[in-house]
């Protein structure tokens, strides 16, 4: 099919009706997953649109992909996107980013930027997209401000985008006493998850925002110029186990495969990292990039044993983050710089500050607006 074809919301119907064979992907974070659903692979809203596509299509043949990680936003998103979502040649994506991204908040010119990249990347690879918005308890108690959801909207709509506004399906059912926040958030101590029944509010939006899409024969399109700045499209996910020579006291490791949640499990996301230790007393080196862009976050590994690292930018000064999860293991992110002077030259500096048998562990160094240059 040709990639105007493909963004055609009513030719992915027609192919799933022709039981083809077709990938549906679902991008976000823990709402996304299914965090205190009763059985997210049954009750999470991808689980019960998983449901509604393979009721309305019985003779298409589905694959369904999770690529959600639980308390990361679009910033990571984007540097997430080739290896968790476009890998997986998906012919549908439902993406959800706002509310990790600062719904409330006043919106930050560097995470509409990511946002807008991975639209624009998934539409530029004739993929169609359905926009979540997600509402927490809060939002459906009273009229919250939301800033970041019209952002959102604006770049949704200049690629086309159907908006799955699940924040409007939730206040509507409450206002009409259909149902109060309290059962759509059955748990008295998290007010962000909600439980089945607010999962199924959730999936009732995408699934009226993807139908009304088919409806309309609507199709996904590419602006000539992006509404934010492109800084997020120019990427480098710089993995730190491919140093050729990594310092004293680094060696090259593997995700581990347990974790305090489903979606946290780094052997999911990540191939290999580069673990600092002292070895016999002797604290490890500082790991050196030089790099141009504008934004830099780490990826890694959290877990019990875990460390803290002390990190600066050229000659800045030097900022310290622990990376111990107590609970157990998870991903660690931590973004470091943004609005950096873009095509300079940039050096980074990360010292282990271990104690006993801690350890750091890291998978890449993540650049916006430019790329690793060497090593130092």
């Amino acid at each position: 099919m040709t990639q105007s074809n493909t963004l055609d919301f009513a030719a992915f119907a027609k192919r799933a009706e022709a039981g083809e064979r077709l990938t549906v992907t679902f991008f976000g974070g823990s709402l996304t997953w299914g965090a205190q659903a009763t059985d997210p692979l049954k009750t999470s809203y991808r689980a019960l649109i998983g449901k509604k596509m393979q009721e309305r299509y019985p003779e298409a043949h589905f694959t369904f992909v999770d690529a959600a990680i639980g308390g990361t936003g679009s910033q990571l998103g984007a540097f997430r996107l080739q290896r968790d979502v476009l890998a997986h040649e998906p012919d549908l994506v439902f993406l959800d980013f706002t509310v990790n991204d600062g719904a409330s908040k006043i919106p930050e010119d560097d995470r509409l930027s990511s946002y807008e990249s991975i639209i624009r990347r998934m539409v530029s690879a004739g993929i169609p997209v359905v926009q979540m918005l997600l509402a927490v308890k809060v939002d459906v108690e009273k009229v919250t401000d939301r800033p970041l959801d019209a952002l959102h909207r604006e770049i949704g709509e200049a690629y086309g985008l159907p908006v799955g506004d699940a924040v409007a399906v939730m206040r509507a059912a409450v206002n009409s006493g259909e149902v109060t926040p309290e059962e759509l958030w059955d748990l008295p101590y998290d007010s962000t998850h909600p439980g089945d029944a607010g999962y199924a509010l959730y999936a009732k939006a995408a699934w009226g925002a993807y139908s009304s899409a088919v409806e309309e024969k609507r199709i996904c399109q590419v602006p000539e110029a992006m509404v934010h700045t492109d800084r997020y499209m120019r990427i480098d996910r710089f993995p730190l186990c491919t140093l050729e020579n990594l310092p004293e006291g680094w060696s090259r490791g593997v995700p581990r495969r347990d974790a305090i949640a489903f979606d946290f499990i780094c052997s999911r996301w990540m191939d290999d990292l580069a673990i600092a230790s002292s070895k016999e007393g002797k604290a490890p080196q500082p790991l050196m990039l030089s790099f141009v862009g504008e934004s830099i976050l780490l990826f890694g590994e959290g877990t019990q044993r875990s460390g803290s690292f002390e990190i600066r930018i050229d000659e800045g000064e030097p900022q310290e983050y622990p990376t111990v999860c107590a609970g157990g293991s998870m991903r660690y992110l931590q973004i470091v710089a943004m609005d950096l002077k873009p095509d300079v030259a940039h050096t980074i500096s990360i010292l282990p500050k271990l104690k006993g048998d801690e350890e750091l562990r890291l998978e890449s160094v993540c650049i916006a607006g430019g790329q690793v240059l060497v090593d130092g």
